[in-house]
């Protein structure tokens, strides 16, 4: 394991050796947030940007998840790569990201993940199949070849994080957990009991 000082540089070390073992979606990750009343609720989404700011990912803002995030923006994510037997967690405050930086990710998107942006209602009920067929027929005509804007329902958040936990699977279940918090001037390091 490195011995960075840093999380979001050991972050980076640990997502370019998932990227080169993983076989699928490196980037896939848990994400649970809470309604209103306190019930948690979590599934998997990918991992779009992270910088020293924080984590980031898009969805529908009209989802479920999007709904409870803004009625109580915290989160928490949690990335397990199996092969690496090594886990991140982070918790945090979300805020929305600019809308310049969900134009510039939505652009870099492929055509019919554009046009499915605006088909789908993300998270309502599903009449049939052949509703979601007709919608994205519906909006490829509509757009044609020419551009597709990024709908206004659609954008992304960023996770503020509080609290960043390494995890690797060590013998005997004598597992290594080390626990960034922000502090004065940078972060805070603790070791955790297994």
């Amino acid at each position: 394991m490195s011995m960075a000082e840093e999380p979001y540089a050991l972050f980076a070390e640990w997502m370019a050796e998932a990227t080169a073992a993983e076989p699928n979606d490196p980037n896939a990750m848990c994400l649970a947030t809470c309604t209103p009343e306190g019930r948690p609720s979590a599934r998997m989404v990918l991992l779009k940007g992270v910088d020293e700011r924080g984590f980031v990912f898009y969805t529908n803002l009209e989802s479920r998840k999007g709904q409870q995030l803004a009625a109580n923006p915290f989160a928490a994510l949690c990335f397990h790569w199996k092969s690496l037997h090594r886990s991140i967690r982070v918790e945090g405050r979300v805020e929305a990201v600019t809308a310049e930086e969900a134009d510039a990710y939505y652009a870099s998107r492929a055509r019919g993940s554009r046009i499915g942006a605006w088909a789908s209602k993300q998270s309502r009920p599903l009449e049939g199949r052949w509703a979601l067929e007709k919608a994205v027929a519906e909006y490829t005509m509509k757009f044609g070849l020419g551009e597709i804007p990024r709908p206004p329902h659609w954008s992304g958040f960023r996770i503020l994080p509080d609290r960043i936990e390494f995890w690797r699977d060590m013998p005997f279940r004598l597992h290594e957990r080390k626990v960034f918090t922000p502090a004065e001037g940078g972060w805070a390091i603790e070791a955790l009991y297994p």
